[in-house]
């Protein structure tokens, strides 16, 4: 370790150079990270807010909630711990009074019982009560400057909704939840409200402690229960949101593990002179080698770090509608693992180290 920092304090412009580079690279690795992250949980948060074990759609659905149509009469025969029925459809809307393609914002709205287990806390304002009315994400109001008594106008549609409060991380397929009731829900998905029992929504949610669903009963064949985490892999999107960036992440990571490999070769092969020199003194190869790893430590951990605290400042900087989230676990993962790959480049240089001749080094 002092042989390695010496070195270090005394040629700081070509050391400085690995460490610039090791920034970049280990920079835009955190910044993608957080857009991976940002981007699966903008996906997903309002199905994590549930916090259910299974959720019931049609076979002919395919997992996808958009297609499902469940009758009320079927949604009966469904039983489990707890259950709560949910009717999901996309939409349009501008703030009422706007005009213009600016003022359009895709949502989704979510019908539901205010008195089932999948009503979201309010954080602000207060919960719907009648129909007509709506709990918004947060994100209608950082981005799009939506307020508790604003009326929001459906596109194409004379039908207005009224915000009540708003409730935090509830997004699904990328676009804020607006939670409504399911006579609204049926009034602005089929333009009608269906009390009976061949009245649609899109799916039953279950809450349920048993293994393998097994508590999960149904009593139609048109029906299937889906784990929730198996669910989300299939929202559409996700999956592959979570692979490309999964690859690319990756494949960066390899990439810098090659750059600084490279880096400390080309230094090595540079100094063979100087090793031969040491080894000649008596200086070990094993001593030598060590030093060659501690230096790329060094250099790999200030490189790494700056990265980390750039990646950190440039998330308080971001605006609200980039879809940006840090994740604690995933940070201390790639930080680990930049390093690990690092000092794993830095054993080809090792190997150098040892091959070197006193002799031949000198003359």
């Amino acid at each position: 370790m002092f042989l390695a920092w010496k070195e270090i304090k005394y040629s700081k412009t070509r050391f400085a150079l690995i460490i610039g580079v090791m920034v970049l690279v280990s920079y835009l690795v955190y910044f993608l990270t957080g857009l991976a992250y940002g981007l699966a949980q903008d996906n997903r948060t309002s199905v994590d807010k549930w916090d259910a074990d299974a959720i019931v759609l049609t076979d002919e659905s395919n997992t996808n909630i958009n297609m499902s149509m469940i009758t009320l009469g079927q949604a009966e025969e469904v039983s489990g711990d707890e259950t709560a029925l949910l009717g999901q459809t996309a939409g349009v809307v501008r703030k009422e009074g706007e005009t213009g393609e600016s003022s359009k914002i895709n949502v989704t709205f979510f019908g539901i019982d205010p008195d089932e287990f999948i009503m979201p806390d309010v954080i602000e304002g207060k919960p719907f009560s009648n129909k007509d009315e709506v709990v918004a994400d947060i994100s209608l109001k950082e981005e799009d400057g939506i307020e508790i008594g604003d009326n929001i106008q459906l596109a194409g549609s004379d039908k207005t909704v009224t915000v009540t409060g708003f409730t935090e991380n509830a997004k699904f397929n990328v676009a804020p939840v607006l939670y409504t009731t399911i006579d609204s829900y049926q009034e602005i998905r089929f333009e009608a409200i269906d009390d009976s029992e061949n009245g649609r929504i899109s799916a039953v949610i279950v809450r349920d402690n048993s293994e393998d669903l097994t508590g999960v009963e149904i009593g139609d064949d048109g029906l299937i229960p889906y784990a929730i985490n198996d669910y989300i892999f299939k929202i559409p999107g996700y999956s592959a949101q979570v692979l490309t960036f999964g690859l690319m992440i990756g494949f960066l990571v390899v990439i810098a593990a090659v750059v600084i490999g490279i880096f400390i070769y080309v230094l090595t092969l540079q100094k063979s002179s100087l090793f031969g020199v040491m080894k000649a003194q008596g200086i070990s190869s094993g001593y030598i080698a060590k030093s060659v790893i501690a230096q790329t430590f060094i250099l790999s951990t200030v490189g790494v770090g700056i990265g980390l605290l750039l990646t950190l400042g440039t998330s308080l900087v971001l605006p609200a509608a980039v879809p940006y989230q840090n994740n604690s676990l995933f940070l201390i993962a790639i930080t680990a693992l930049l390093i690990l790959v690092a000092v794993s480049g830095a054993l080809f240089s090792v190997r150098t180290v040892v091959k070197i001749d006193p002799l031949e080094a000198i003359g």
